[in-house]
């Protein structure tokens, strides 16, 4: 279970250090293998392979003939790369998804339960700000009765 939000720092090479708690769950899950791949709100997704697996064959069950399944299938399998934690515990972002998700040198790492998401952080307080905007209105249809 991955939660929490966690600033980072990407390196020249576009790395990121996976924070020590979050590095023994991905080396027990997934053996330090993780996919990442593109959002649909210009994040990026960081799931363990073991997890990703059933996602992308239930994203390819659809028919690419419809056009909004096709354009789904492309964002997120069409970027999906196979990423693997290396013995300091960094993972490289792949370039071509480092430019999607506009990140450059500080990040924000949110643990979203089975995987994460990655954000640059000037998108990250974007969405705070957003999240903050929608005050009472918040919970959608079905989440009324929500309590915390």
């Amino acid at each position: 279970m991955f939660q929490g939000a966690t600033e980072l720092s990407l390196d020249a090479k576009g790395r990121l250090t996976v924070p020590a708690g979050q590095r023994e769950a991905l080396l027990v899950q997934a053996e330090g293998k993780l996919v990442a791949t593109a959002h649909p709100h210009q994040c990026l997704l960081l799931y363990p392979r073991p997890a990703w697996e059933p996602i992308r064959a239930q994203i390819m069950a659809y028919s690419s003939l419809e056009r909004q399944t096709s354009m789904v299938q492309r964002l997120l399998v069409g970027f999906a790369k196979d990423v693997d934690m290396d013995a300091a515990g960094r993972l490289l972002i792949a370039p071509e998804l480092r430019r999607y998700a506009s990140l450059e040198k500080q990040v924000m790492l949110v643990g979203q339960g089975s995987h994460f998401e990655l954000w640059s952080l000037e998108s990250w307080e974007k969405q705070i700000e957003q999240i903050l905007a929608q005050g009472d209105s918040l919970l959608p249809p079905g989440m009324e009765k929500f309590s915390l």
